[in-house]
């Protein structure tokens, strides 16, 4: 019989504001974190289906370490999910204005940033 994959998740007390903004400076885990805004839990596979294994598993490490997703071992299946209320509680609007603006800049990106 196989062991049980277990992960450390910091304590909500724990979660450090640069830890969580250094995470969400990258943008393949800002989209990681905006698919999981959209979608809610989902499989670490649909976070990047075209990464290979280890650089999806880097992205997803250091986004729970960061007190940013809670991660959960269900068969072969590595689950994820947000920590919503767990960063509201820690930094309210954090989540939701660092979104707002992940969005706002990919609808401006577009215009070619004219003024």
């Amino acid at each position: 019989m196989a062991a049980v994959r277990t992960y450390h998740h910091p304590d909500v007390e724990e979660i450090a504001l640069p830890r969580v903004l250094f995470a969400l400076s990258e943008p393949l885990r800002l989209t990681m974190v905006r698919i999981l805004s959209e979608r809610g839990e989902v499989d670490s596979l649909e976070l990047g289906p075209d990464l290979p294994r280890s650089t999806l598993t880097h992205h997803t490490s250091l986004l729970r370490e960061s007190g940013v997703v809670f991660v959960r071992a269900e068969g072969r299946k590595c689950l994820i999910r947000l920590r919503t209320e767990d960063l509201d509680a820690r930094f309210p609007g954090l989540l939701r204005t660092v979104l707002a603006g992940y969005e706002d800049e990919g609808a401006t990106g577009a215009a070619g940033g004219a003024a």
